[in-house]
């Protein structure tokens, strides 16, 4: 239950993620997060919105290994193994509190599982 929940939270973040990178990278909620003026915003919004399909993908993996129940476990290890390693390239090229936000979340997530009784 406390693996389930913790992946759910994870999922959870990573549809943020794409809602924040691929519809509100322009508007003033997505700038300030990512401390942005407009013009660069506008620049990388593409780019953002690619960031934030592939959040989405990871975000659908963790659903599809949840909804697969005990069968699911590999699924749910796979895509929190991507998780973490975007979220430590993340913290080590673009910002550091990515290390916060993304692979932390994701580590206790994997822990969880991998301690999880099958």
């Amino acid at each position: 239950m406390v693996a389930n929940t913790l992946v759910a939270f994870v999922a959870l973040l990573h549809i943020l993620f794409l809602i924040l990178e691929m519809f509100l990278w322009t508007k003033p909620l997505g700038r300030r997060t990512f401390g942005l003026n407009r013009e660069l915003a506008v620049q990388t919004a593409t780019l953002a919105a690619n960031q934030g399909l592939y959040n989405g993908f990871l975000a659908a993996g963790l659903i599809w290994g949840l909804m697969s129940g005990t069968t699911g476990r590999d699924i749910l290890v796979f895509f929190l193994v991507c998780i973490v390693i975007a979220g430590i390239f993340g913290a080590l090229t673009a910002k550091r509190t990515i290390l916060w936000i993304q692979a932390l979340p994701g580590v206790a997530a994997l822990t969880a599982v991998l301690l999880a009784q099958p």
